[in-house]
C-alpha cells in the first residue's frame, strides 16, 4: 500500500481504483493509540473516526457485562489491526464530526494484502453496520451478514440480539441504543408529510418505523419503496425512541433490508 506523505495529512486528493465505496486517499499517517472499537490517534495527534459502523464501547470506570466486555473486545481487535501502523485514511469526501475528529476509512496492509479496518470489524463481529453506512452501506453489509448469520462476537450476545419488531418490552428496553430489529410490516400508512410502517396489530405495541414523505424517492430508488414494503419482513438498523410507542426514525435505505430468504 503505498502512502502519501502530506504535511497536514489532507493535501491533494487523488483517485484510486474504482470500487462500490468511490473513495479517495484524503490522509495518511502512523497510528499511535486507539481510543475505541472505531477511533483511533495517529502519532501527530490526529484523531480518526471510522465510518458507517457502531462498536460497543469501552467502559469509562469499572464495570462488568456484556456490553463492558464487548467494548473492550472491540478496541483490543481494532488495536491488533493497526496499532503502530501504516495507515491510508480514504473517505468519499473530506468530512470532520463535531468533535473535529477525522471521518474516514482507514486501510493497512497485513501479510502483504491491504485491508479495511471496520470491514474487519464487521467480518469478525466486533461491529455492527450503522444507521448511516454510505457509499460503503453494500459491502459494509456483506462484511457484517457472515457474523450475524454465524453469531460470531457480539452476535453471540443476548444483548445484542437482533430484536423482534413485535417484541414490546425488549424494544422499550432499548430505548436510546442504536438496535437491529426484524419483523413482518403489517402496514405502511402516511400522515402529514410521514410514512408510518408499522409492524404491529396495535401500533403503539409494536415498533414503528417513520419515513418522511421527502425521502421517500430515496427508498423507491434504493428498491425500498415503503409501500411495497406492506407485508414484507425486514430488518431495520437505528436508535430506538420512544413515542407513543418504540419508534425508528428512517433518514437512509441503507437502514431497512429486506429479510427473506
Amino acid at each position: 500500500m503505498a502512502l502519501a506523505p502530506a504535511s497536514d495529512g489532507f493535501g491533494q486528493r487523488r483517485a484510486l481504483p474504482a470500487n462500490s465505496c468511490r473513495l479517495e486517499a484524503v490522509g495518511a499517517g502512523k497510528v499511535g493509540a486507539v481510543v475505541d472499537g472505531r477511533s483511533f490517534l495517529l502519532d501527530d495527534g490526529r484523531e480518526v473516526r471510522l465510518p458507517g459502523i457502531e462498536v460497543p464501547l469501552p467502559p469509562l470506570v469499572d464495570e462488568a457485562g456484556p456490553r463492558a466486555d464487548a467494548g473492550n473486545a472491540a478496541r483490543d481487535a481494532l488495536a491488533s489491526m493497526i496499532a503502530g501502523a501504516a495507515v491510508e485514511l480514504r473517505a468519499a469526501t473530506r468530512l470532520s464530526d463535531r468533535y473535529s475528529r477525522i471521518v474516514a476509512h482507514a486501510y493497512y496492509t497485513h501479510q502483504g494484502a491491504e485491508k479495511s479496518a471496520a470491514h474487519e470489524l464487521l467480518a469478525k463481529g466486533f461491529a455492527r453496520v450503522s444507521d448511516e453506512g454510505g457509499e460503503c452501506a453494500a459491502d459494509l453489509l456483506a462484511n457484517e451478514r457472515p457474523a450475524r448469520e454465524s453469531k460470531l462476537g457480539l452476535w453471540a450476545e443476548p444483548y445484542y440480539a437482533i430484536v423482534g419488531a413485535e417484541r414490546f418490552t425488549e424494544l422499550l428496553a432499548e430505548r436510546g441504543h442504536f438496535t437491529v430489529v426484524e419483523g413482518k410490516v403489517l402496514s405502511v400508512r402516511e400522515s402529514g408529510g410521514t410514512i408510518y410502517m408499522n409492524f404491529g396489530r396495535r401500533w403503539s405495541e409494536a415498533l414503528t418505523v417513520t419515513i418522511s414523505k421527502r425521502n421517500e424517492r430515496n427508498f423507491a430508488v434504493a428498491g425500498l419503496d415503503p409501500k411495497r414494503l406492506e407485508n414484507r419482513r425486514v430488518r431495520v438498523r437505528g436508535w430506538i425512541e420512544e413515542r407513543n410507542g418504540p419508534r425508528i426514525e428512517a433518514l437512509r435505505p441503507e437502514q431497512i433490508e429486506i429479510a427473506e430468504r
